[in-house]
């Protein structure tokens, strides 16, 4: 049976729930920024051999331009991937820490548990050792009492006896 309170366990499981989900989230917008990113930059690619100018033969200024802007989007697309990486590292780090805090209060729970146990068995043994005395005291009293009683009954058969044999005898008339 756990010790876990049943409350603990349904927030937990609530609170990995909800990190998966941010976490896949997150993950889900890098992937979709590095999908974008292999995109563009096959159109940048693309635009480098691309020639409009006179019979095709060179890069117009034009050319050149969308050239620059489609890296200027893989460069801006970069930072994006870089900031929502370190956005998934974040959330993975805040993740193990939660996780390392969790394993450190259920280490202290078990060490709590094994003292109260450990507690519990020298107390017991206490207990043990004080029931063995007081059954040793008791079976001394009760053998005093057994020699008393005998004792007395001797005692009291002597006197019987006495009083009998010392009895005034009656005589009859």
């Amino acid at each position: 049976m756990s010790s876990i309170p049943a409350h603990a366990n349904i927030q937990d499981s609530t609170a990995k729930a909800a990190d998966s989900l941010t976490f896949e989230a997150q993950r889900a917008r890098v992937n979709q920024l590095l999908d974008s990113r292999s995109k563009r930059f096959g159109e940048y690619a693309t635009s480098l051999e691309k020639k409009t100018g006179v019979f095709g033969l060179f890069k117009t200024k034009k050319d050149m331009q969308k050239s620059n802007d489609i890296l200027r989007e893989l460069v801006i697309n970069d930072n994006n991937i870089f900031l929502e990486t370190r956005k998934l590292l974040d959330l993975k780090d805040a993740q193990s820490e939660r996780y390392q805090k969790l394993a450190t209060e259920y280490d202290q729970q078990v060490s709590a548990y094994m003292k109260t146990i450990n507690k519990l068995q020298n107390e017991n043994d206490k207990l043990r050792g004080e029931i063995s005395q007081l059954q040793d005291v008791d079976q001394g009293s009760d053998n005093k009492l057994f020699f008393a009683i005998v004792l007395i009954l001797i005692l009291v058969g002597i006197i019987v006896y006495l009083y009998l044999k010392h009895k005034p005898k009656k005589l009859t008339v």
